[in-house]
């Protein structure tokens, strides 16, 4: 088994457990479940924004612990102000070190746009990402059959939330693409070798459909990988182990995103 295989096994039982715990009844009693979804797309697509998905996480199953100091609502916080469209919050415990408390803390101290970042195989994570205050989901198409992925994805349009759908390759892509879409994300981490290459955007940005947003996810540690991304037709990125492996992940994404307005504005005087 490769480590996606063994997170997926895992994830099963992790959700047969909860499942017996905390019925979905419970859930939609949270105090986040009927309330409003605040739109991924509408933040990312912001002018005024970055189009930066920022994500807290702990640890990787490909580089071990990472950040286990920084407070969630400290960092959260920080990534809004330093100018992020949005938040990722990973909640998987065993391979990253996160929990549903991390992102309900997110919701608590944020408004605006929150991505529950995990791998969900089940409804019954959908319905538990809504009742923790989470607008959008993710669903990998490499962890999931084709019709179960569009089965998932059109049960959290159901509750409202929106969907983020990874893939690595071409063939990830054309077998998964479904209308209940909203977000197409390029991993440019292969899931089974954790081998990371921005390549993998470049190729595939073109075979994404202009009707889903466009996002680039993983291994992006550098300002300028950015205005590369964005010339060939990306909306947005997600950014997780860049800022996180410092001390102070808030502070890196500020330094990051201060650097990248810079050189909009430099772009836009080349062009002018």
């Amino acid at each position: 088994m490769n480590i996606l295989d063994q997170i997926i096994a895992n994830k099963f039982l992790e959700v047969a457990e909860r499942k017996s715990l905390v019925p979905v009844k419970l859930l939609e009693q949270s105090i986040f479940f009927n309330s409003k979804v605040v739109s991924m797309k509408k933040y990312v697509t912001n002018p005024e924004k970055t189009g930066i998905i920022a994500e807290f996480k702990r640890k990787s199953p490909s580089k071990g612990m990472i950040n286990s100091a920084s407070k969630v609502e400290t960092v959260s916080i920080g990534y809004m102000q330093a100018g992020a469209s949005a938040l990722s919050i990973l909640t998987d415990s065993n391979y990253f070190g996160g929990s549903s408390e991390d992102l309900k803390s997110a919701r608590h101290y944020n408004f605006c746009p929150i991505l529950r970042k995990d791998f969900v195989v089940d409804e019954y994570q959908i319905v538990e990402a809504k009742s923790t205050g989470a607008d959008c989901i993710l669903l990998i198409a490499a962890a999931l059959e084709p019709e179960k992925l569009k089965s998932l994805a059109y049960f959290a349009k159901s509750l409202g939330l929106e969907v983020l759908m990874e893939v690595h390759d071409g063939e990830e892509l054309d077998r998964s693409l479904c209308d209940a879409l909203d977000i197409v994300g390029i991993n440019n981490r292969n899931l089974k070798t954790f081998e990371v290459s921005l390549q993998t955007s470049l190729d595939l940005v073109n075979r994404i459909p202009s009707d889903f947003l466009k996002i680039s996810e993983s291994g992006i540690s550098d300002p300028e990988t950015l205005i590369q991304l964005r010339a060939v037709g990306f909306d947005g990125f997600l950014i997780g182990e860049n800022f996180m492996k410092s001390a102070r992940p808030e502070q890196a994404a500020y330094n990051f995103i201060k650097e990248y307005k810079k050189l909009i504005v430099e772009s836009m005087l080349s062009k002018a």
